[in-house]
């Protein structure tokens, strides 16, 4: 029976292009997991969106003095088209700009109020006497009162990593203007996380036997040592969702509280632009889903302890709001195996500072396989790593091009040219090619055990691990010699050895579609391993936003072993990945400093 399987990606600012560390963070093993949960006949949902509110999309559009839907649709555009290019199959990518997003988002603050886990708090808020208004958190920045970094903001020191009451921070400054602010008395909701502590503590011990110990380790210590403290949940802005309260006309719900939220409303728009009505329920009211948000390290405590707090805090209360029925609770994160961040040659990624290889950018010059390959065997799971491009050169051409790319194209053209572009027939297989048939079909097991726990560095090391099995067994068989004086001899190899590319085709598809998908054409196969994407225009209340779709209904890849017969009609092959040479190393350094002093 299939599993319901939610993969909830990081929702990215409309604020900033997104870069290389964006994508090993967050979006590329969202979508990994997803392709290998589809393979394997799980009912998949992948969604996101453009995190359309908060105080970095509005910082952005008073730097360039345009209004803020504007700001906020370009970048979504921009994210649209480079998640197509890199293949991200999200079944629904959309906006918090929506009147569905803004109704679940309203329905969970109601729930949460009723429940009585909202209270209102008169408390000081720094005020800009300049501009004549109250400025969001992430408009000041400061000395940390923790760690003395001189650039944390006023919620949060991306530093330490400390979330910050806002009135200490030291040496306030605002980001718009630079001018010193004051603090004064500003009425708010506040979400009583302290009620909802001893759950949450519960629900984190609960997981720790198979979360990741940088997630619950962190998420445990903070609040063993801190607590969970009372947070604000609204603030004083004209763009974003209002508070649905009588009376609190120019506040809106703050934004580490409502994108959260989206996790829940996109599964929701989701079944309504299908016609599927209620479908979002098999994946949040169904206890025998899984819930596996992929993020990055620096939003860790916002989604294992904060979201369960909003979660359980609901109760049976959302549903009662928002779609008046009783007795349903929303389930619980699964998992939440966020990954640690990606340096840039021993260094900080920083957009700021132009210091970043942007993915439109590299993809003007590269293709998305190698991109996804490098960020996966280089992904940050358990500590931080680096880009280095030296590095990325060589496993191109050592492992992707040498190991991989180089098997599956010499067997295959010599398969097409010696045996009349089909699939030989082998005749007795000896021991050795049931062997080397057995090693790579079991890494459907345990490829698929490392996928199912996340670990994706180790599931594509084991399965580029058996592609060099094959090409030891093509050496051993030596089917180029053995064509002039054992033609059948040949022909059990090559098909052996084509029985393995085929597996490893499928085992290395959910990191490597693109080729995987061009190596299952050559093989004669008629259908693809996976479905297609699209874009739709959809128009609501708040005027129009484009979201991005995954149609599955021509996917016919499955995760088990190779069922490929002999005469099956083959095609001629293209080399599946290309050869770099040595000097985009150092072209690509002399790019990178340019543009970082530009």
């Amino acid at each position: 029976m299939s599993t319901p399987v939610l993969i909830a990606v990081a929702w990215p600012y409309a604020n900033a292009e997104i870069h290389v560390g964006n994508i090993t963070g967050a979006y590329l093993p969202a979508d990994i997991v997803a392709r290998y949960h589809r393979l394997k006949g799980n009912r998949v949902l992948m969604v996101s969106g453009t995190d359309s509110h908060g105080t970095p999309v509005t910082l952005r559009a008073d730097a360039e003095g345009k209004p803020v839907e504007e700001v906020y649709k370009r970048f979504h555009q921009s994210f649209l088209d480079l998640f197509q290019k890199v293949g991200l199959t999200y079944d629904l990518f959309t906006t918090t700009h929506t009147e569905n997003h803004f109704k679940v988002a309203q329905s969970v603050f109601l729930a949460l109020l009723k429940n009585g886990y909202l209270y209102t708090e008169v408390r000081p808020q720094w005020y800009s006497p300049s501009l004549g208004r109250f400025l969001p958190d992430r408009y000041i920045e400061g000395t940390c009162y923790i760690c003395g970094d001189e650039h944390a903001r006023s919620d949060q020191c991306d530093k330490c990593g400390n979330v910050l009451e806002p009135e200490k921070l030291i040496n306030p400054r605002s980001k718009v203007d630079g001018s010193t602010p004051e603090l004064r008395e500003t009425v708010h909701y506040y979400l009583d996380l302290s009620k909802l502590e001893p759950e949450v503590a519960r629900f984190l011990r609960e997981r720790q036997h198979y979360w990741r110990e940088t997630v619950c380790n962190q998420t445990l210590g903070q609040i063993e040592s801190e607590g969970l403290k009372s947070r604000p949940i609204t603030r004083d802005l004209d763009w974003g969702i209002p508070v649905p309260v009588e009376g609190w006309e120019g506040k809106c719900l703050y934004v580490w509280f409502e994108a959260v939220i989206g996790y829940l409303s996109a599964p929701i728009e989701w079944a309504r632009l299908h016609g599927l009505g209620d479908a979002w329920k098999d994946w949040w009211v169904n206890p025998e889903s899984r819930t596996i948000y992929f993020i990055g390290k620096d939003n860790i405590f916002f989604h294992a302890a904060w979201w369960p707090a909003q979660l359980l805090g609901m109760g049976e209360t959302f549903m009662e709001i928002f779609a008046g029925e009783k007795g349903q609770k929303l389930v619980l994160p699964y998992d939440v195996p966020a990954n640690q961040f990606m340096n840039l040659e021993g260094d900080k990624i920083s957009g700021s500072r132009n210091w970043a290889v942007w993915g439109h950018d590299f993809l003007s010059r590269y293709d998305p396989d190698p991109l996804r390959y490098y960020l996966t065997v280089n992904m940050p799971e358990m500590r931080d790593t680096d880009w280095d491009w030296e590095d990325f050169y060589k496993r191109n051409n050592d492992e992707l091009v040498a190991t991989w790319g180089n098997l599956a194209n010499r067997v295959l053209s010599f398969a097409v040219k010696h045996f009349e572009g089909k699939v030989p027939e082998p005749g007795a297989l000896t021991e050795l090619d049931e062997e080397i048939l057995r090693k790579v079909e079991s890494g459907f097991e345990s490829v698929g055990a490392e996928l199912e726990a996340v670990h994706l560095r180790s599931a594509l090391g084991s399965a580029m691990a058996l592609a060099t099995e094959v090409n030891r067994y093509l050496d051993q068989t030596a089917p180029w010699k053995e064509i002039k004086t054992d033609r059948q001899a040949a022909a059990r190899a090559i098909y052996t050895a084509l029985r393995c590319i085929d597996n490893l085709s499928v085992l290395l598809s959910p990191f490597l579609p693109f080729s995987s998908e061009k190596l299952h054409q050559y093989f004669g196969y008629e259908k693809p391993l996976f479905g297609k994407q699209a874009t739709r225009m959809v128009q609501d209340g708040l005027g129009e936003h484009t979201v991005l779709l995954y149609d599955p209904d021509d996917a016919a890849g499955k995760w088990q072993p190779s069922a490929l017969q002999p005469g099956q009609p083959l095609h001629s092959p293209q080399p599946l990945f290309k050869k770099l040479d040595a000097s985009i190393v150092e072209e690509e350094r002399t790019r990178l400093r340019a543009q970082h002093k530009s």
